[in-house]
């Protein structure tokens, strides 16, 4: 094996630890907001913070929630 192939290799394991390494991040992340008391310490510090943050979810969501009911409905049939 060359130098050339050698770093070419080099580069694409660095890149799936670099993948893998974000992937397992964001699976964390997931985990660790699934639950509630620790989604509400975070929401209530985050508050403090950005005011704005609930008004501005609440308000998102508020507005979709006429659709999702509609897409339950017609997934139903």
């Amino acid at each position: 094996m060359n130098h050339q192939e050698q770093n070419g290799s080099s580069e694409t394991r660095d890149m799936l630890y670099f993948a893998g390494g974000l992937a397992l991040i964001v699976l964390g992340t997931g985990m660790i907001f699934s639950h509630p008391a620790i989604r509400r310490a975070v929401t209530a510090g985050l508050s403090g913070v950005l005011p704005d943050l609930q008004e501005k979810f609440g308000s998102d969501l508020t507005s979709l929630t006429p659709d999702i009911q509609r897409y339950m409905k017609i997934r139903s049939m």
